[in-house]
């Protein structure tokens, strides 16, 4: 079953739970949603920010211009733990306070308030001139105390929303319903958050104190990083359900089935502890071990659930401009996600490659949380949404995203490589330099994409605070 829309903004007043949507209550689980949604937009807009001002100091002459000593470093630090840690856990707290029972409302709270307080505190590190940026993937730092801190408290704030939303998630029950399916998915996403925190922990207790700051971060976020791209896709399979069912695509798996495709994407999260336990952090299988893991270990879910949903939507025709929404939300991320993922069978060396397939990949996921953010707003008690506006968006991003990793993919195979900007990209032929000029572009689209997607949600949000003011 779906959901019927009286209008295209309405809240639907005749919730069932036999579609794949969460329901939205009147309690204090809408407050907290509400709270954290705020607090993933306001991410989401300063790493837009930085990703305008990274694209541009990458971009061919214009890099040369900037000024600012080691200012692509920088920028890129900031907008990659905006734009991903952030802005993804922040919406996971959305849908985790939604999935959720009422209960530890003061706890929820407090936890909001530190994991808004560590994401000033990241940010603001970013205008110390002391400040050395470090590349370590997955979650790259500036090292300083403040940003630091920052990040201590964040990890430790999403710990504990992790514990306290597992005490409150209601079980699936006997008789398996499309919302018990996307509460199991949420479930299992909260799970891979935690077993990434715990690997975390592990790197940080077997890593040798003289190790240099460039390799100790490296080593430190390898594992629980890889296991931190679990719980981002599980959370986008889970938007993919969701957004499917509003644009009233037929899925041609039943429940049960979609709830084993969840425990499939579980299962590759605990054979993270495992290759701990064989090989220490220090070890020379260590990194290796996680790149097959999550080479082969992330398509056990995603292949055979993007498959079905794919095949879904290319048979519906959405008739109202929010099924369009949701239809164009789940179409790009599922074919976002999917030119990343074959991507990430071309790379070969230390090359921008390797940032096409994550960018691909990590687009797919922020499309879906997109799609569903829109949707939810007037769930949450914001109407004034805009998805005509929204459709536009959300393929103007995605259209940009493509342009950006197809200049990747097009540098990489001139060797050009990664983390690096200006004259240290060594552009000098012509395929290097239509390669870059391509990524810029496309990136400059998708910054606008982005803005586009913070109007709109700034706008839906602040029309409700307008109309409750006397």
């Amino acid at each position: 079953m779906t959901f019927e829309f009286s209008a295209d903004n309405a809240v639907d007043e005749h919730y069932t739970d036999k579609g794949y949507v969460l329901e939205v209550g009147s309690d204090q689980r809408r407050d907290l949603a509400t709270k954290w949604f705020v607090l993933s937009v306001v991410a989401l807009a300063i790493a837009g920010v930085f990703s305008v001002l990274l694209v541009l100091a990458r971009m061919p002459l214009i890099g040369e211009l900037i000024p600012y000593a080691d200012f692509f470093h920088t920028a890129l630090v900031i907008h990659v733990d905006m734009s991903v840690l952030v802005w993804i856990l922040a919406f996971a707290c959305v849908l985790w306070s939604l999935a959720g029972q009422t209960g530890f409302y003061l706890v929820n709270r407090v936890t909001f308030f530190v994991l808004a307080i560590s994401t000033l505190m990241m940010s603001l590190a970013g205008f110390m001139p002391e400040a050395k940026p470090l590349m370590s993937n997955y979650i790259p730092v500036l090292e300083h105390p403040l940003f630091l801190a920052g990040l201590v408290l964040f990890g430790v704030g999403i710990g504990a929303q992790v514990l306290t939303v597992m005490s409150i998630m209601p079980p699936v029950g006997n008789m398996i319903s499309g919302a018990g399916v996307l509460r199991f998915g949420l479930n299992c996403s909260a799970i891979s958050a935690l077993v990434a925190l715990w690997m975390f922990g592990w790197s940080w207790f077997d890593l040798p104190v003289q190790a240099t700051s460039e390799l100790y971060y490296e080593l430190l976020f390898w594992g629980g990083g890889h296991v931190l791209q679990y719980t981002y896709t599980l959370l986008m399979m889970v938007c993919w359900l969701w957004l499917a069912n509003v644009t009233r695509a037929p899925l041609i798996m039943s429940e049960r089935v979609v709830l084993m495709v969840f425990l499939a994407g579980l299962a590759s999260v605990f054979v993270a502890p495992l290759i701990y336990w064989q090989y220490d952090v220090t070890h020379d299988l260590h990194r290796p071990m996680f790149t097959w893991l999550m080479s082969f270990g992330g398509s056990l879910a995603t292949f055979p659930l993007g498959l079905a949903i794919y095949y879904g939507l290319v048979q519906t025709h959405p008739e109202t401009d929010r099924q369009k929404s949701a239809h164009a939300a789940t179409m790009s991320s599922l074919l976002l996600f999917g030119a990343g993922g074959v991507i990430g069978f071309m790379i070969t060396g230390s090359n921008v490659t390797i940032p096409a397939h994550y960018h691909g990949c990590i687009v797919g996921v922020t499309l879906a949380l997109m799609g569903a953010g829109y949707d939810l707003l007037p769930r949450l008690g914001y109407p004034q949404v805009n998805f005509r506006l929204a459709r536009i968006q959300l393929w103007t991003y995605a259209s940009g995203q493509f342009l950006h990793i197809l200049g990747l993919v097009w540098s990489g195979g001139y060797g050009v490589e990664r983390k690096v900007a200006g004259a240290a990209q060594e552009l000098d032929s012509f395929g290097r330099v239509a390669g870059m000029g391509l990524m810029g572009i496309g990136g400059l689209i998708s910054g606008i994409g982005g803005l586009l997607f913070i109007i709109i949600a700034v706008k839906a949000l602040s029309a409700k605070a307008a109309k409750a003011r006397p």
